[in-house]
């Protein structure tokens, strides 16, 4: 009796819990306690600006789960039915079966319209996030060596999402989905020679054909979402790889990071935010109607629904098409429709603009090393106008998206909004830069100011010879570190005209332009000198600090 109890003693001392040897099994086959165990650890600085790319991916999750259950009821055929629903204003009507599954989802399918609503919601929320997340990358310069190709990254996400959104809110065939086709249409139409060729291809004939929204319902159900799937986790990858930028502070170095380890902190914090979204999304979805299909009827090509409008991030593109003049020119037997291409040319040009940007201002400074801590956005005056003024310029073009709206809203005349956005799109981003810059160089004198000086407390003080003067509180060491950690480019130099042996130097015509671009960025009144340490010193001899 004893040898038994003692061999079942040490049987049971040996076996492991159910889920201790499950992890061994999965940990033997997959390396999971390796790469968990150089990664759980990982530390991410804690700062509110980091937290929009958290909203873009959680919105993203958000898309894909509610993206899952409206297949189940969406027919994406444009076989023509009479409507036999629920709904009482449109029976009788002829439709096609993606506008008839999408009115059955919305009142028939229980949960359906909230489900709708999220998915339509949580797709405006992603490319508002993406917007804000790209402003807070430029801004700061987080695009800098090493991270230019998960800019990229970026920046496709956000230019696939527009055009994932385009073809999921086109799915139900409604009017006013149907006319944002037609919109698409023309513009490939007015591509010279293969428009016509690439609308046949893409419609299955002339508009609007049969197949289109089958079409559209692979794309945006598997193709579009695929390839962001996969930029985003190899956005995600690389962010891990390189370690998160920062912003600067005492303890903070381009080799380290300071902040909270992913795992316990970061994964609640991240947990919990995601339910935030999720809520918040959510809630906005119950309370506001979003594309009510029911109310603006079944697609047909002889109507346009008033009032069309497409979802704000295609409001850049509609804006460009209605503030350009018709004109059109023939061509070799060949009608080049420009009223429409030249939009099309200008949106094209834009984005990938957008896209090389940190290549460019690589090129421009010569900078070749690589940045973990961020600028702030004030001591990099130049490209913080550009940013400024490219922003200005989307604001201007929407309102030339919307100017029915404006019109018939604000009781102006639609030409008068017209010829406004086509003067504006020209002056107002202008403006926009020659204002963001000097604000800029102004927060700079101020920040040198506050360093040499002290910050201002606001208590007057009378000395003995009877003069007032202002109470200046020095800084703290953190405070003078953030204000002055950051760099200062020097403009690029073109160099002698001539070598050390008298003979005239060739300079190439790309040298020269890298040179005047340097002098625009970096030069004289392009940026305010750093306080040295010399003048502070003398400052704090004269007693500067009262």
């Amino acid at each position: 009796m004893s040898n038994a109890a003692s061999n079942e003693s040490s049987r049971s001392r040996g076996k492991a819990p159910a889920g201790e040897r499950v992890a061994d099994w999965a940990d033997g086959r997959l390396g999971i306690y390796s790469l968990a165990k150089a990664n759980m650890r990982k530390i991410f600085p804690d700062h509110w600006s980091f937290m929009l790319g958290e909203v873009c991916m959680y919105s993203f999750i958000i898309i894909i789960l509610t993206g899952v259950y409206l297949t189940l009821f969406f027919h994406p055929s444009m076989a023509e039915v009479e409507y036999h629903g629920s709904y009482v204003p449109l029976q009788g009507q002829l439709m096609s079966q993606a506008f008839e599954s999408t009115v059955n989802i919305s009142f028939e399918v229980r949960g359906g319209l909230l489900i709708r609503q999220i998915h339509h919601w949580a797709a405006l929320v992603f490319l508002a996030g993406m917007f804000v997340h790209m402003m807070r990358v430029f801004f700061t310069g987080a695009f800098r060596k090493p991270r230019e190709v998960n800019w990229l990254f970026g920046f496709l996400l956000f230019a696939l999402g527009m055009f994932t959104g385009f073809t999921g809110y086109s799915l139900p065939d409604d009017l006013l989905s149907g006319t944002g086709i037609r919109f698409m249409q023309g513009a490939i139409l007015s591509v010279p020679i293969v428009g016509t060729y690439l609308s046949m291809f893409l419609f299955g004939g002339e508009f609007p054909g049969d197949d289109i929204i089958a079409r559209f319902y692979s794309i945006h159900i598997l193709l579009l979402p695929g390839i962001m799937l996969g930029l985003m986790v190899a956005h995600l990858i690389l962010v891990f790889y390189h370690k998160h930028t920062q912003f600067a502070g005492p303890g903070r170095t381009e080799k380290n990071v300071v902040g909270m380890p992913l795992l316990p902190v970061y994964m609640a914090k991240a947990g919990g935010f995601f339910f935030l979204v999720f809520g918040v999304v959510a809630v906005i979805s119950a309370i506001a109607t979003i594309n009510p299909i029911w109310a603006i009827g079944p697609y047909r090509p002889d109507q346009v629904s008033t009032n069309a409008q497409p979802d704000w991030y295609m409001g850049f593109s509609e804006g460009l098409i209605r503030i350009m003049p018709g004109w059109e020119i023939n061509f070799w037997g060949h009608t080049l429709v420009l009223g429409v291409f030249i939009p099309l040319l200008v949106f094209g040009l834009v984005l990938v603009a957008i896209a090389v940007y940190p290549f460019i201002e690589s090129w421009i400074t010569g900078d070749k090393r690589e940045h973990h801590i961020l600028d702030r956005p004030r001591n990099a005056p130049t490209r913080t106008a550009f940013g400024a003024a490219w922003i200005a310029l989307y604001f201007v073009l929407l309102v030339g998206g919307g100017n029915d709206l404006w019109a018939t809203h604000f009781h102006l005349s639609i030409n008068a909004i017209t010829w406004f956005v086509r003067i504006g799109m020209f002056v107002v981003p202008v403006l926009v830069f020659i204002a963001t810059k000097r604000i800029c160089l102004g927060l700079q004198r101020r920040d040198k100011e506050k360093v040499l000086h002290g910050r201002e407390t606001g208590i007057i003080k009378r000395l003995p010879h009877g003069e007032f003067i202002e109470v200046h509180e020095p800084l703290s060491q953190e405070q003078l570190h953030t204000l002055t950690a950051h760099e200062q480019y020097k403009p690029a130099e073109i160099g002698p005209a001539v070598d050390e042996n008298g003979v005239e130097r060739k300079v190439k015509a790309s040298e020269k332009v890298r040179a005047k671009l340097s002098r625009a960025y970096y030069g004289e009144g392009n940026q305010i000198e750093k306080p040295t340490l010399e003048e502070f010193k003398e400052i704090e001899a004269g007693h500067g600090h009262h």
